[in-house]
């Protein structure tokens, strides 16, 4: 295949996605601009440094490695060549609301917890994850590399012989699905809160991403020296090799357009910035409902009032005076009755507006150079409903809003009582925080949601929003908020789909090199 002189390409975003996409045209042989609005690459997986504490500001869980490693090694490289990897062991500790705390490992280790929980689970645990497997597999090779032009897909040997399972996997809930196999309420919390992290509630989200588990149980977690800007960096480092340019504090006011074919963009300044080719790396719901004129949307506002936007989060980045051996770093904190904890999140019901089940990640345990000597650094994540009015944090606007920082006290309160250390807000001496309205404001983020639209059955695969505009000829999506869906590796994916889309390869493998 040719790679010469195909023309001028324009990426709109320089997150993750924006990135990998630039990164991946640039090697299609296409002249290729980033239009970033704000000073900075790497949208909302950025970093904050303060005082000589250094915060992620967004991703923290580095997964599936294998959706790293192919991205890399389409540029020519590898994760080994491009990035620090330290596996964690355990993979996260767990703090079951008035239990001890649980170290949670990757691999056989995972089995003798099982058992030791409840007699018989380690087995049961054992065809669960193997389940997770196979349809891990079948995600991968069938539903996540893939535009959805083709519907032979889904009449492959490999999904056909699983046709019976996979309508179960559908139409099953997650909760529901591991609740038949498990009685102790910590296995069935440490299975269905990776709905989390697909930006919905347990029991919404189909029982096929139970696959979710292979990634943290069987696959291992890893953290990348560096942090999530590490990641950041060497998607850029390889998008210039690429031959890629960046234009940093230009925003994009309107995608242009004549006869129905993109012709480029318009600035916020006024300038006219031409291309036959405009990829938006920008929140769908933003680019197609404030740069596109109605008659162009093929996603009006009435598409959005039927979806679901997915969870907002209070973040707290905290750096602490003294050392927290209580915390690992990465730390889950479960209520035990957490159904009020997604209803508030998800349909603003139940006693509060924030969940009590919540995320705290401490990198100070695996990277020294991210706090002082004799400090640590904590990054507190609480699921809120996706409402900009919950308001701001103080990260952008030097005063957060009493509700998000009511939120984030409340957190720090609960995490020094679950965790044995009842100072540590006293020891808090560094601390910033984000709310529903910065994503909004910041990221352009549909509804201040801080993940993307939920993976509930009608918004996952061909469902969720397409990567290619029906009404603009030239205009491509990609991001957490296209297909296949949230999350880094999945932004890495929606790459390789806007290159597949441009081909015209109807595969649903792997984008090949």
């Amino acid at each position: 295949m040719s790679t010469a002189g195909k023309g001028r390409a324009l990426v709109i975003g320089a997150g993750v996605a924006g990135l990998a996409t630039a990164a991946l045209l640039g090697r299609e042989g296409y002249d290729v601009t980033v239009l970033e609005r704000t000073d900075a690459v790497g949208g909302r997986a950025g970093i904050h440094e303060v005082d000589g504490f250094r915060f992620d500001t967004g991703p923290s869980w580095y997964l599936m490695p294998d959706a790293f490693e192919h991205f890399y090694r389409l540029l020519g490289t590898s994760s080994e060549e491009q990035l620090d990897l330290v596996p964690l062991d355990p993979a996260y500790r767990l703090f079951p609301e008035g239990e001890e705390p649980l170290d949670v490992p990757s691999g056989p280790g995972i089995f003798r917890l099982a058992e030791s929980l409840e007699p018989g689970a380690g087995e049961k645990l054992r065809r669960y994850l193997e389940s997770a497997g196979d349809s891990y597999g079948i995600a991968v090779n069938r539903f996540l590399y893939t535009t959805f032009s083709d519907p032979r897909s889904f009449l492959h040997p490999a999904t056909l012989r699983r046709s019976v399972k996979l309508t179960t996997l559908i139409t099953q809930s997650l909760a529901g699905f591991v609740e038949k196999q498990f009685r102790d309420h910590r296995l069935r919390q440490m299975l269905t809160y990776p709905a989390v992290f697909l930006s919905s509630h347990p029991e919404r989200t189909p029982a096929l991403y139970h696959l979710m588990s292979h990634t943290d149980l069987v696959q291992g977690v890893r953290f990348p020296v560096g942090g999530f800007a590490a990641v950041v960096r060497s998607l850029e480092n390889l998008a210039r090799e690429q031959g890629v340019e960046f234009r940093l504090g230009a925003e994009v006011t309107a995608i242009r357009s004549s006869e129905g074919r993109v012709t480029g963009v318009e600035l916020a300044d006024g300038a006219l910035v031409d291309a036959p080719l405009v990829v938006s790396a920008a929140d769908l719901h933003h680019t197609e409902t404030r740069l596109l004129p109605p008659e162009l949307r093929t996603y009006p506002e009435k598409y959005w009032e039927r979806r679901e936007p997915g969870l907002g989060t209070v973040l707290v980045l905290a750096g602490v005076r003294g050392e927290l051996p209580e915390l690992t770093h990465h730390n889950l904190l479960f209520s035990r009755d957490w159904t009020p904890d997604f209803d508030a999140v998800f349909d603003g019901t139940g006693s509060g507006r924030a969940s009590r089940s919540i995320y705290v990640s401490k990198t100070s345990a695996t990277e020294t150079d991210v706090a002082p000597e004799g400090h640590e650094n904590l990054f507190l994540l609480i699921p809120v409903a996706a409402d900009p009015a919950l308001g701001h944090g103080s990260l952008y606007r030097g005063a957060g809003s009493p509700a998000v920082e009511a939120i984030a006290d409340a957190a720090l309160d609960q995490l020094g009582r679950w965790a044995g250390v009842p100072d540590l807000s006293e020891r808090v001496v560094v601390r910033e925080t984000l709310g529903p309205a910065d994503f909004e404001s910041q990221f352009h983020s549909w509804s201040g949601g801080s993940i993307g639209p939920s993976h509930t059955l009608w918004q996952s695969a061909f469902l969720r929003g397409r990567n290619a505009s029906r009404k603009v000829q030239g205009l491509y999506y990609a991001g957490a908020t296209t297909v296949p869906g949230v999350g880094v590796p999945m932004c890495l994916i929606s790459a390789e789909n806007v290159v597949k889309r441009l081909r015209g390869d109807r595969s649903s493998g792997p984008l090949e090199g």
